[in-house]
């Protein structure tokens, strides 16, 4: 345990010094595998998962890392089977219940990506509880994407640019890069410099495609339930190492 707290406190120090990410997105991956793997139903890893998002905040707490955003259900993962889905609806309720007073202690503010209204209602009433309540804070935004999908986002966001611009609301030669981002979720929100996927899986799954455009990317062989403190900081370590040009030299 002494040797443990060492390393992850000798990996802290080494990357506190080096040019730190606003924004982490993680696609937490390996939930249903890592219980499988362990003998248990696919619910048991679910819930072992909430513990690695736990140590996530945890090891982001001595970090200058402003927002965490984690993609928790996807618009396709409705294709799963009822039972699985309807434990994944319960799990926003179970977080704010029971994680409530750390983000309150911790100045963290929850904010959830995603069309809502596509909740069950006892999750929309979750998610908005967990809102209204951290809405003051001000330290590490926590997003979960909940019911998202990046085509479906921008197709949203299409579709109002249009209907703006046909009521005359909106003149389509002063669409840009800057302007469409307001019609996407993650509105008033900076682009992710760091994306990981857990899992060993090489692929974004559709998440923020048009957010991630220059974003760096981080793929751990590891099972979302068994992500560490130590593992987050060795993917801001490997993060400190990339070159941005940004398409310039």
């Amino acid at each position: 345990m002494f040797f443990g707290r060492k390393r992850k406190a000798d990996e802290l120090a080494q990357i506190k010094g080096g040019s730190m990410p606003v924004h982490i997105g993680i696609i937490m991956d390996g939930n249903g595998r890592w219980a499988q793997r362990q003998g248990l139903p696919r619910m048991a890893g679910h819930r072992a998962g909430m513990d690695a998002i736990n140590r996530c905040l945890e090891g982001l707490k001595n970090l200058d890392v402003k927002y965490l955003t984690l993609f928790a259900f996807s618009t396709e993962n409705w294709r799963r089977p009822k039972a699985e889905v309807d434990y994944l609806m319960n799990l926003p309720g179970q977080f704010v219940a029971r994680e409530l007073d750390n983000l309150m202690a911790n100045n963290i503010r929850l904010r959830i990506l995603g069309d809502v209204r596509g909740l069950p209602a006892h999750t929309q009433e979750a998610v908005a509880e967990g809102i209204k309540a951290t809405a003051g804070n001000s330290g590490l935004t926590l997003t979960f994407a909940i019911n998202y999908g990046a085509r479906e986002e921008i197709i949203r966001a299409a579709r109002q640019v249009g209907l703006e611009c046909k009521r005359g609301l909106l003149d389509p030669g002063d669409i840009d890069g800057t302007s469409f981002e307001s019609y996407l979720y993650t509105r008033g929100m900076p682009d992710p410099d760091l994306i990981i996927r857990t899992s060993g899986e090489l692929r974004i799954s559709n998440f923020l495609l048009w957010q991630i455009a220059y974003s760096e990317l981080c793929f751990l062989d590891i099972l979302w339930p068994d992500f560490s403190e130590l593992d987050l900081y060795r993917a801001i370590a490997d993060f400190q190492h990339r070159q941005r040009r940004y398409g310039g030299i």
